[in-house]
């Protein structure tokens, strides 16, 4: 027996477990991969906010330059040209590990913050795009000083309109907010080389001085190389105004141009790839079981797990016939109604009261074969017993009767029975 046809067909089956399959594993991914966790601030590779670096890393994109972003700690030690955009609220002694771990890794970009931003979606009055924010001031951040190399610079926020550097000049984008670079105290060397000053003369963007060889940065900087032989030294390039490089600073063509002089000046020859840090912005993640599934070498076995299940599901859908009905609890039909009787029977224990009736259905039966018309119960046993006589049976069917009729137990019943059958199934009509 079996069940009714389905409704769905099996296209619309596959289709339904296939779509919420796939949702499922991109649901997991997405958990591993931290998607729609991300809270962190304003000024980073992915905002395209005035204070943020979305328009640079389209604009180096566009230059041929390979371009990528990172939210995983442990890239940022892969040799790279690392750009890094802390917050103001950042870890000094982080940034400090992450610069100085770079040194003889790779060329490293460290773009100073200033602006206190508001996204704009926190302010009710305003109807702005996603990803706008609100500039409420500039503040130079406090950590700068305990970043080795830079212990002798100080930070200040002030009223600048213009740069000069590489070859190129222009105006500030907030002439009333620029952040510099100057020297702590009267006399001391400054630690930075200038690429880039304002009208004061003050640094808005320069590299470390130290025993590296740099010769693109010494000619873009107008510096004659000095007695330096540490080769395997990368250059520690610093940003004190991040309006050089962010997205309001590449709203003016010649800030644009200088900005990629800026970045391509530091690779100095470097062919690698230029990597922008989220994770200084509150977007690190961390290696995690759930991401290592999509990654090589976990990556085939994940992919052999899927054709598996599909495998699986192919055959479940592909089946050689369908399935059987379950056997359901009351069942009609004569069989059925002869075994609730004999339950009924046995469960009220009258099991003696079945001789009688089986040994006259039996009589009934042989009397059938033998054509023997009569109606007395007694007279027709007697004919029976001379009809069976007559062929040469000499089993005595009389005494059988009897034996049924006064069985009480279950293995006399059964005895008795099976002695009338045996005698009953040699007698043809």
């Amino acid at each position: 027996m079996s069940r009714p046809a389905s409704p769905f067909s099996v296209g619309t089956t596959l289709a339904l477990v296939g779509v919420g399959a796939a949702a499922f594993l991109l649901f997991l991914y997405a958990l591993g991969a931290g998607w729609g966790t991300e809270r962190g601030g304003t000024a980073h590779a992915r905002a395209v906010g005035i204070d943020g670096f979305a328009g640079l890393v389209q604009l180096l994109e566009a230059r041929g330059h390979p371009v990528s972003l990172t939210r995983r700690p442990e890239r940022l030690a892969e040799p790279s040209v690392l750009v890094l955009t802390p917050q103001l609220g950042a870890d000094a002694d982080e940034i400090n590990r992450l610069v100085q771990g770079r040194r003889y890794v790779g060329p490293t970009v460290l773009v100073l913050p200033k602006w206190i931003a508001i996204p704009a979606e926190n302010i009710q009055q305003l109807d702005a795009p996603e990803g706008w924010v609100w500039l409420s001031g500039a503040v130079a951040p406090e950590w700068l000083g305990s970043v080795a190399g830079f212990e002798t610079s100080e930070l200040q926020v002030a009223e600048r309109q213009r740069w000069s550097g590489l070859g190129r000049s222009g105006t500030l984008p907030a002439p009333r907010s620029a952040q510099a670079l100057t020297a702590a105290a009267a006399g001391t060397a400054p630690a930075i080389v200038p690429l880039v000053r304002d009208e004061h003369g003050d640094v808005l963007a320069g590299y470390l001085r130290d025993s590296g060889i740099y010769p693109t940065l010494d000619r873009a900087a107008g510096r004659i190389p000095g007695n330096r032989s540490d080769q395997a030294l990368w250059p520690l390039v610093i940003v004190a105004e991040p309006d050089l490089l962010n997205n309001q600073a590449l709203a003016d063509r010649g800030r644009a141009r200088m900005a990629v002089a800026l970045i391509e000046a530091t690779l100095d020859g470097y062919d690698g790839p230029i990597v922008f840090d989220l994770t200084l912005a509150g977007f690190g993640t961390s290696r995690n079981l759930l991401t290592l599934a999509f990654e090589p070498p976990l990556l085939a076995a994940t992919l052999c797990l899927l054709l598996a299940a599909l495998v699986i599901a192919w055959r479940a859908a592909r089946r050689f016939e369908p399935p059987l009905a379950e056997v359901p609890e009351w069942v009609t039909g004569k069989r059925q109604l002869a075994r609730n009787s004999a339950a009924l029977i046995e469960r009220a224990k009258r099991l003696h009261l079945l001789g009688p009736p089986y040994a006259a259905l039996v009589s009934a039966r042989l009397a059938a074969r033998l054509n023997i018309r009569e109606t007395d119960p007694e007279a027709r046993e007697a004919a029976i017993g001379h009809a069976l006589a007559a062929r040469g049976i000499a089993a005595d069917f009389s005494s059988r009767l009897a034996a049924l009729r006064q069985a009480r137990r279950a293995s006399d019943l059964l005895r008795a029975a099976g002695a009338l059958w045996t005698l009953e199934r040699t007698v043809t009509p």
